[in-house]
C-alpha cells in the first residue's frame, strides 16, 4: 500500500495510571449504562491487535474505544482507525490522549461520536470507501451480538472482526448446530462466515474488574458464504426464520413456524418438520427460505 504510515514503532500504552489520570483531567467515570470497562493491561491491547492480524495501513473501525487503551494499540500497528465513541466526554478527549501518547499517529484516527447500533456509511465515510475493513474492539456485552451484526450489514467490506465480550456470549457467537447455546446469533452470524473464541481474558485487566469473564471471538467473512451468492435468498427471509425458529426453540420447525412456512416448503427444502430450530445449520435455514419461495409461487401459479 503506498501510503501505509512508517510511524508504528512501539509506544507507549496505557497502564492503570494512566487511565485514571486520564478519567479524573476528562471527568469521567465508568458507567453501567454505556457498560465502560477500561482496559489497564497494555499486554491485553497488543495482544488483541495480535490476534486480529492488523496490518499497516489497515482501516479499522473500533467501537467503543473509551479512553484509548486500545485505539492506541491500533495506531501503534499502523492502522487507520474510525472510533465510534457513544459517549461525548470520551469522544471529545480521545484525540488529546492520541496526541500526548502517539502524537505522530494523530492524523490515522477519526472519532466519531455516535450510536454504533444506528451508525451508517454516511456517519463514517473513511471507513465505507476502504476496500477492506476490519472490526475491533472491546465491546458493551449488553448490546455486542447486535453490534456486529449490524456493522456486518451496513459495511460489506468488513471481512474480518476481532473482538472481547463477555465469554458466555463469545461461545454463543461461535456455537455450533445441536449446542443448548447455538442460537440466533451463531446462525446468523454463519450467514456471513466463521466465528471462533480465540483467548479467555482475565477480570483483572479492567477498571472497574466486571462481575463477568472475558473472552476473544474471531471472525473471517467466507468468500463462499450465503450473503455473497447470487443464489440465495434475502437476508431479510432467511433471519426471519431464524427468528421465529428460536422464538421458541423447544418446539418442532412445524410448530414454530406454521404461519410463516407451508408444509410443502419442507418438502422442497428436503427437511424433517419435526426437527427443532436449533438443530439446523445456516445451509438449511437457507434451503427453507427457498422452499416457501417455491412453495409460495407454485401457489401462485396455481
Amino acid at each position: 500500500m503506498a501510503d501505509a504510515p512508517s510511524d508504528h514503532a512501539a509506544g507507549h500504552l496505557l497502564g492503570a495510571a494512566d487511565i485514571r489520570r486520564i478519567a479524573a483531567d476528562a471527568g469521567v467515570t465508568p458507567t453501567k449504562k454505556f457498560g465502560q470497562n477500561f482496559v489497564i493491561d497494555p499486554g491485553t491491547v497488543r495482544r488483541i491487535v495480535r490476534e486480529a492480524g492488523v496490518q499497516p495501513g489497515e482501516s479499522v473501525i473500533e467501537v467503543g474505544p473509551g479512553l484509548g487503551s486500545l485505539t492506541l494499540a491500533l495506531l501503534e500497528a499502523g492502522a487507520r482507525v474510525t472510533a465510534v465513541e457513544i459517549d461525548p466526554p470520551l469522544a471529545q478527549r480521545l484525540p488529546q490522549t492520541i496526541a500526548e501518547f502517539i502524537p505522530d499517529a494523530a492524523n490515522r484516527l477519526h472519532v466519531v461520536n455516535h450510536d454504533a447500533l444506528t451508525v451508517t456509511a454516511e456517519h463514517l465515510p473513511q471507513a465505507a470507501a476502504a476496500d477492506r475493513l476490519t472490526l475491533v474492539a472491546n465491546l458493551p456485552y449488553n448490546v455486542a451480538t447486535p453490534i456486529v451484526l449490524t456493522l456486518l450489514e451496513r459495511f460489506p467490506a468488513m471481512n474480518r472482526f476481532l473482538v472481547m465480550v463477555q465469554k458466555e456470549v463469545a461461545d454463543r457467537l461461535s456455537a455450533q448446530p445441536g449446542s443448548k447455546i447455538y442460537g440466533t446469533p451463531s446462525v446468523k452470524l454463519a450467514w456471513y462466515g466463521k466465528a471462533e473464541r480465540v483467548g479467555l481474558i482475565g477480570r483483572n485487566v479492567f477498571w472497574p474488574a466486571p462481575n463477568v469473564d472475558s473472552a476473544l471471538v474471531l471472525f473471517s467473512k467466507q468468500d463462499d458464504a450465503w450473503c455473497n451468492r447470487a443464489d440465495a435468498p434475502s437476508r431479510d427471509e432467511v433471519f426471519a426464520l431464524i427468528d421465529a425458529a428460536f422464538s421458541q426453540r423447544r418446539k418442532t420447525l412445524h410448530a414454530a413456524l406454521k404461519r410463516i412456512v407451508p408444509d410443502e416448503a419442507y418438502e422442497h427444502a428436503h427437511i424433517d418438520p419435526t426437527r427443532r430450530g436449533e438443530t439446523l445449520t445456516i445451509d438449511e435455514f437457507v434451503a427453507l427460505a427457498l422452499g416457501v419461495r417455491a412453495s409460495t409461487s407454485t401457489e401462485v401459479q396455481a
